[in-house]
């Protein structure tokens, strides 16, 4: 299922990552604010080295199967 740094290796969609899509230093990002649980950090496959999850997954949340995926707007 994963496929590149910007998708979730737990369901597929878009991580909304800011470190995933940037080469230059991130200052900020959704996951910065976040506390994700070891349980579902141990969800992530082995072998996986620089992916990020996404935010529904962060929370516990699986994505169903063919629900679009959330879209953050930009911080003002």
């Amino acid at each position: 299922m994963h496929t590149s740094a910007n998708t979730c290796p737990l369901c597929g969609q878009p991580n909304q990552c800011a470190q995933a899509t940037v080469t230059a230093p991130v200052t900020s990002c959704w996951c910065f604010a976040e506390k994700i649980s070891p349980e579902v950090l141990e969800k992530i496959p082995a072998g996986i080295d620089r992916s990020c999850i996404c935010p529904r997954c962060a929370k516990g949340l699986a994505a169903t199967e063919g629900e679009p995926p959330a879209v953050s707007r930009p911080e003002r």
